[in-house]
């Protein structure tokens, strides 16, 4: 099993890590589920945070406890001193990933959703929770429909070359090799896409103590 103590932090003699007395096996007990990092990745477009407001409120009506964080919530405030370029990209995906996994060990099902465009970003997140507790979902559509699209009026600024490092045109998307979950959304609604997400999630464990009402 991997050692969370220590395979996130740069050595350091002055750091020890604390034992609280309510382990996150009591807090899934509690919460009556299997907590967990659902983690939507996708180009910008492609419909990452649609599914994942619409599953939260699934979840939320099914009493399971969640939370979402989303790309552009989490630049407001913990990472709002980080640009786009690579380097930035991934120390952006190393802090949402440390902040998903406390909320993995509050007992919590966490909707993490981010372009995360990097293989190895994403595979740092899986490594550094246990095995079973990182559910990939590729949220898989292409470039054009994307653009087509394009609610924020991004791709536009970036084709005109308003924005820089933008994935899709000037910064490359590496798309996940072995993802427990691919959703086309070029073809796949909402209401479908939550429903495959759902079904996984009681096959799973992750809730399979929660009853539909």
């Amino acid at each position: 099993m991997l050692d969370l103590k220590t395979a996130s932090r740069k050595e350091s003699s002055n750091i020890v890590w604390h034992d609280a007395s309510v382990t996150k096996q009591d807090r899934n007990r509690l919460n009556n589920q299997q907590s967990g990092i659902i983690w939507f990745t996708g180009l910008s477009g492609s419909g990452k945070s649609s599914i994942a407001c619409a599953l939260d409120k699934h979840l939320h009506d099914l009493s399971a406890h969640t939370y979402i964080l989303d790309g552009d919530n989490m630049r407001y405030g913990l990472n709002n001193d980080l640009g786009f370029s690579d380097e930035d990209r991934r120390e952006n995906i190393r802090r949402i990933g440390e902040v998903s996994k406390l909320f993995v060990d509050a007992g919590v099902i966490v909707l993490s959703s981010f372009i995360s465009p990097f293989i190895e970003d994403r595979g740092f997140v899986r490594k550094i929770v246990n095995k079973g507790e990182f559910i990939e979902i590729f949220v898989k559509c292409p470039l054009d429909i994307c653009e087509q699209r394009d609610p924020k009026g991004l791709y536009m600024k970036a084709r005109k070359g308003e924005i820089k490092y933008f994935t899709g045109i000037d910064s490359p998307y590496e798309e996940p090799t072995k993802p427990e979950i691919t959703i086309d959304t070029s073809f796949t609604g909402i209401d479908d896409s939550v429903n495959i997400i759902i079904d996984y999630l009681y096959r799973h464990s992750y809730i399979e103590n929660i009853l539909p009402h």
